[in-house]
């Protein structure tokens, strides 16, 4: 599409094509087509890569705070400008609806403001020492080059929100994009660099992902590794940054609960819970996801949330009345029918959705899935897609074991009316962020982050720009 940006990788302040040649389609998930083809990183290009991000953060470090920041707010100003030109490669590249992708490129200013400003306040303290005439000066610095990695379901969102914390710390980045979505990457760091950024100081690879990662992860210059993708992967690079003890920020995804108490309005909580639920085509490590509802309520709620999510209108993404895009690839087209014939299976209802949605794009309909088992596979694993499954729940105390039974823990959600109730339950959750009466949980200023296997680290709030500096303390006595 002539609309669609040029694709290069950046390296040394240069956008370049691959040493090799080598390149890799691009596809538009709603219609198939070819968008572009993406270079592809040698080894030769990656090691350049890693010697202009040592050179670019030697360069960047030794910028005031205050200049670092102008150049985070002046690329936040154009890629406001430039709204309309990353939303719409947000959503050819991605699929997603063009509000939705609006409102990502939205997030992204405010990602990049918000960092800006917390660089300034990484401030040390002086200690007062236990000898006479002693001063320890406790200084924060810098901890080098990191490595960034990102995915294809929020393709601008994640890279601020990587990028962003390194650069208000004071580190350079290499960025390895997704394949899938990598204009949305390119775009925010030519803001960037149209910015004033120093050359190096952000670097831009693609290519295949393990072999990349692996080769930049092997050398002594990178320092810190930050990812967003799946436990399988997040496991692999913990092995391979023990190697090195490289620093490592991990966001590996949810399988949300959500707990809706007998006490809600059933109309007000569809309200809430089904844009929730099919934002993104379900493609969001915080989801909503498995939706456990108290007994008086159940059959109700259960009818209104399956005839809301009937009336969602698939199209594609840069249609003004879409209201859900088509997933991201075709492989979730087949990862959707597995958890569908395994609930069948193990007796669960399909009371709408189910199945693709025509024979052009990777379109498959809003599922809501009644009486899902507890042990069924969309019920234990992360669907990441546009599934709802349903069980029923009596007690606060049962509920809270069943919603803590998986070795992960990103993001839960609850509805109640009451406080107590709220409390409660807000308290037995166990998840990096939850949200009561709200799927709001996720803004610049609050950390982002899991635990259990939903991994470790934050991003987002003055916490995220606490993994990318080293404390360093400084015992000083002015003379002998």
């Amino acid at each position: 599409m002539s609309d669609y940006p040029v694709l290069k990788m950046l390296i040394d302040g240069v956008w370049c094509d691959g040493a090799t040649g080598a390149t890799q389609e691009v596809i538009n998930p709603a219609t198939e087509e070819v968008l572009a083809h993406l270079p592809a990183a040698a080894p030769a290009d990656l090691d350049a890569a890693l010697a202009s991000a040592q050179r670019g953060f030697l360069a960047w470090r030794a910028m005031s705070p205050y200049a670092r920041a102008a150049i985070l707010v002046g690329a936040a100003g154009l890629i406001r400008e430039r709204t309309e030109r990353i939303a719409a490669a947000v959503t050819q590249e991605n699929g997603k609806p063009l509000a939705e992708a609006r409102m990502e490129v939205g997030t992204v200013v405010d990602i990049l403001e918000f960092s800006a400003e917390e660089g300034k306040r990484l401030h040390g303290r002086i200690v007062e020492g236990r000898a006479a005439g002693v001063r320890h000066h406790v200084i924060k610095e810098p901890v080098g080059v990191c490595l960034a990695i990102t995915p294809w379901n929020f393709p601008i969102n994640t890279v601020a929100k990587k990028i962003g914390a390194a650069l208000g710390a004071g580190c350079s980045v290499i960025l390895k994009a997704s394949n899938e979505t990598p204009a949305s990457a390119i775009l925010l760091v030519q803001a960037l660099v149209d910015a004033g950024l120093p050359a190096g100081v952000v670097n831009v690879v693609f290519g295949p992902s393990a072999r990349v990662t692996a080769h930049l992860m092997a050398s002594d210059v990178v320092r810190k590794v930050s990812l967003t993708g799946s436990v399988p992967v997040g496991k692999q690079l913990a092995v391979l940054a023990a190697e090195r003890m490289q620093r490592l920020t991990m966001e590996l995804g949810g399988h949300a609960p959500v707990v809706v108490f007998d006490d809600v309005d059933i109309g007000k909580a569809v309200d809430l819970l089904v844009p929730g639920k099919f934002r993104n085509a379900g493609q969001i490590c915080i989801s909503p996801t498995r939706f456990f509802v108290q007994d008086a309520i159940y059959s109700d709620f259960v009818a209104a949330f399956t005839e809301r999510a009937a009336a969602i209108r698939l199209g594609n993404g840069m249609a003004s009345d879409t209201m859900m895009g088509p997933l991201a690839n075709a492989r979730r087209l087949s990862a959707m029918d597995s958890f569908v014939e395994d609930a069948r299976a193990r007796g669960a209802t399909i009371t709408t959705g189910g199945q693709r949605i025509g024979n052009q794009g990777y379109f498959y309909a809003p599922t809501v899935i009644k009486d899902a088992p507890d042990d069924c596979m969309v019920m234990t694993e992360e669907p990441f897609g546009p599934m709802a499954p349903m069980t029923r729940f009596s007690s606060i105390d049962e509920v809270a074991a069943r919603a803590n039974a998986l070795e992960l823990g990103l993001a839960s959600y609850a509805v109640t009316n009451s406080l107590d109730r709220a409390t409660r339950i807000a308290d037995a959750l166990q998840a990096g962020m939850v949200g009561i009466n709200t799927v709001g949980v996720a803004i610049p200023e609050t950390p982002f982050g899991g635990v259990k296997e939903s991994g470790y680290g934050v991003e987002g709030g003055p916490e995220s720009l606490d993994h990318y500096v080293v404390p360093k303390s400084i015992a000083l006595k002015p003379t002998l």
